[in-house]
């Protein structure tokens, strides 16, 4: 159920919860209408509706196609072996930081570029494969101490 809070704030131009606006650039109480978010069932249905998506895809989507790069430019470029890049599009293969720090050079990126694309895409697969396990893990919440 939602509640309802007030904060204060500098308003400049900002439109406010109903639609109205302030803008005498005095302070002001505004009042928002704030949703409890559980964070969990959040991440949990944005998972269903998005696939998770492989750095090969990116790379293939993002890069190759729209700058006119075939695998294998990219593999002479790269002096990365034609078969590993053929893999990586594929998503049979991850990204190593190897691979990330010949990428970077290439396409004028950083290498966490790319081992943020694999770190996420790994992460994301792990977190599908342990969803049972990982709903019987309960959070820990610290209790105050009384000093």
């Amino acid at each position: 159920m939602p509640w309802r809070g007030t904060e204060k704030a500098i308003i400049v131009f900002q439109s406010t919860t109903n639609g109205e606006f302030a803008s005498n650039g005095g302070t002001e109480t505004l009042s928002t209408w704030k949703l409890p978010i559980i964070t969990h069932e959040k991440e949990r249905i944005m998972a269903k509706r998005i696939s998770n998506i492989h750095p090969g895809e990116i790379l293939l989507e993002e890069f190759l196609k729209p700058m006119g790069i075939s695998a294998y430019r990219l593999s002479k470029e790269t002096k990365i072996d034609q078969t590993r890049i053929s893999e990586i599009i594929k998503g049979k293969r991850s990204i190593s930081v190897d691979t990330a720090l010949r990428f970077s050079k290439f396409f004028s990126n950083s290498p966490e570029f790319w081992i943020n694309l694999q770190n996420h895409f790994d992460i994301e697969e792990k977190k599908r494969q342990m969803e049972q396990e990982l709903k019987k893990i309960k959070s820990f919440i610290p209790q105050m101490i009384n000093a």
